[in-house]
């Protein structure tokens, strides 16, 4: 026999998965289902603790218990940064992960702070810089509604940026088309990138700055971006709690032995 714990985090994942319990409902605070008969404070607290760690709810203080949004925003892979999106229009690369999942948005779920930092051993590399040399870092949290999504932090070439949008630390996008349309205004019009991914556990500021339930992983992305002549014009590491998105690439399959015989 399982125990009372059990049964009740079992009868309260089911109500959530069936939909009765829709995301952002609140769950009785736990004096109410002791008072209900459900079992003793510390049977509830541990029902509660296990539907945390199986990523069904997140709790925090002042908001208690909360069912969490179970569809993953689609983040897509080399779609989300097409000219047309940006350059063309106003679908900067979040707000297209948005359209494509169906989800509204607002710009200003977009924050950012803005700073010259030394360049780290990485960033410095990615940028054919010493390690030291000054670069800008442009900071942003990324939230659908009140729930943060990920961190994206891009590191720029002071002389790429300085005196455009892309120092201005106002909420939301850099204006109209974003970050890569001032660079294409700038001069520096982005021509391929390459993006690394890994998994890891967060750090105990990552777990709070994304509100992380018990167990959450991230997904630690490194951008580079680079224009056609090769010189890089940001290089980005992002952190996005896994669970919050699905990954999506389509894109045609090479055939290098091809390209060689037509050489």
């Amino acid at each position: 026999m399982a125990p009372k714990w059990r049964e009740l985090a079992d009868r309260l994942a089911e109500r959530i998965r069936s939909g009765e319990l829709e995301p952002g409902a609140r769950l009785p605070h736990i004096r109410e289902l002791v008072d209900a008969g459900e079992g003793s404070k510390s049977t509830v607290h541990a029902a509660y603790k296990a539907l945390e760690a199986e990523g069904l709810v997140a709790s925090s203080r002042g908001h208690g218990t909360v069912v969490r949004e179970q569809r993953p925003l689609k983040r897509l892979g080399i779609s989300r940064y097409d000219k047309a999106k940006w350059r063309d229009g106003d679908e900067v690369a979040f707000i297209a992960d948005r359209v494509a999942s169906g989800r509204s948005y607002k710009r200003n779920e977009q924050t950012q702070t803005v700073s010259k930092v030394p360049a780290s051993a990485e960033v410095a590399a990615a940028h054919g810089l010493r390690e030291g040399a000054e670069v800008y870092a442009r900071a942003r949290l990324v939230k659908e509604g009140e729930q943060p999504t990920h961190t994206l932090t891009s590191y720029y070439r002071p002389e790429h940026v300085e005196g455009t949008r892309l120092v201005d630390p106002t909420p939301g996008p850099a204006g109209r088309g974003g970050g890569y349309r001032v660079l294409y205004d700038a001069g520096y019009e982005i021509d391929h990138m390459r993006e690394d991914l890994r998994a890891r556990k967060p750090t105990a500021e990552e777990s709070a700055q994304l509100q992380l339930p018990t167990g959450e992983w991230v997904v630690e992305l490194h951008r580079t971006t680079y224009t056609a002549n090769g010189t890089v014009v940001e290089f980005a590491i992002g952190v996005h709690a896994a669970s919050r998105f699905a990954w999506s690439y389509d894109f045609k399959v090479p055939d290098s032995a091809a390209e060689e015989d037509g050489s």
